[in-house]
């Protein structure tokens, strides 16, 4: 920031636009598109904030293409980041957790495609614990046909052009980046507007804390197993045992991560060994802002962002955070790696 910038607020608004006056020939349309979300997420912060004197807690009745049983909040949520970007006209088709296959716009010559989880760690909902949504923009390889396809979305982390995250807890937080580092901002309630709060935050290279559900311990891998155990271990010199922080929402655990270091795990397992999360809307987006701080996201045996996808709910294993904490557990992944019979 300038001297001047950090004597006065920045809104989101003043930055998205300082940003794009930066590069010569823009358009705008990336920066309208990210105001857009901005403003569904103000919305979706003020129904999350008052949800249990409104009657939209609790489930709807429906289950989502996960088999998931959907929350009201989900739905809404769900609504109202659709409805947002259909307005600004320049977003051809939306793929959401919601929505069993892609949701195309009025705008299909819009040239943007946005994958997005609307309200990630709804099940938290009801006992007023933190969740998030999370976005993933693209841009539409350009052709001949106007017709949209579902083809046109399945691109590699690589190629997204934005990616971010909002946080709902005892503030409601925004990350975003679109590949020039990771800028925070927070929603200050008493003038509705998100409020630029580090314009480049970076990861610590090393923490002492790892992220994961330990009650799936019998069914990891041998490697994984190990690292966690060396994470319980006594050893001052490396600040040993670590201290385990699991939320159970991902926007969540990977905030926490960003601020103060360490490493978020969600493994294959028996129940799930493609792993549970989604790749598009929940690792890829979440990897590119981590890596865009400085950190690693890696499915175990490769990077997160290089994987080809194959369908647009195709889910992954994923370890990310600090560098070194990656590194680390990939070692651990190596040297213990199963051998199959």
């Amino acid at each position: 920031m300038t001297e001047e910038q950090n004597n006065r607020l920045v809104t989101l608004e003043e930055y998205i636009i300082q940003s794009q006056n930066r590069f010569p020939g823009a358009t705008g349309e990336l920066s309208q598109l990210l105001r857009d979300i901005g403003l569904a997420a103000k919305i979706i912060s003020r129904e999350v904030n008052k949800a249990g004197i409104t009657n939209i807690l609790g489930f709807d009745g429906t289950t989502n293409v996960h088999g998931e049983s959907v929350k009201k909040l989900d739905i809404f949520a769900d609504q109202q980041l659709i409805s947002a970007l259909e307005r600004s006209k320049i977003t051809c088709m939306v793929i959401s957790e919601e929505n069993d296959g892609i949701v195309e716009l009025k705008s299909s010559g819009g040239k943007y495609i946005v994958y997005m989880d609307p309200l990630d760690g709804s099940s938290n909902i009801d006992v007023n614990v933190s969740i998030g949504s999370i976005f993933s923009i693209y841009q539409r390889e350009p052709r001949f046909d106007p017709a949209i396809r579902e083809e046109d979305a399945l691109q590699p982390g690589i190629k997204q052009v934005a990616a971010g995250y909002v946080l709902y807890g005892s503030s409601t937080t925004l990350a975003y980046t679109t590949g020039l580092g990771v800028s925070l901002f927070t929603l200050d309630p008493s003038i509705g507007e998100f409020i630029l709060s580090d314009p480049k935050v970076k990861i610590p290279s090393h923490g002492c804390i790892y992220s994961i559900n330990e009650g799936s311990y019998n069914s990891w891998e041998p490697g994984l197993k190990k690292y966690i155990k060396y994470c319980q271990e006594e050893d001052e010199e490396s600040g040993r045992p670590y201290s385990a922080r699991y939320i159970g929402s991902m926007v969540a655990d990977i905030h926490r991560t960003l601020i103060k270091g360490g490493i978020f795990i969600y493994p294959h397992s028996k129940k799930y060994p493609q792993g549970k999360l989604r790749l598009m809307y929940e690792c890829n987006p979440l990897s590119f802002i981590i890596e865009q701080a400085g950190g690693m996201a890696t499915d175990g045996k490769g990077r997160i962002m290089e994987i080809e996808p194959t369908s647009i709910h195709q889910h992954t294993p994923i370890f990310i955070g600090s560098p070194e904490n990656v590194t680390h557990v990939m070692d651990f992944l190596v040297e213990y790696e199963e051998v199959a019979p």
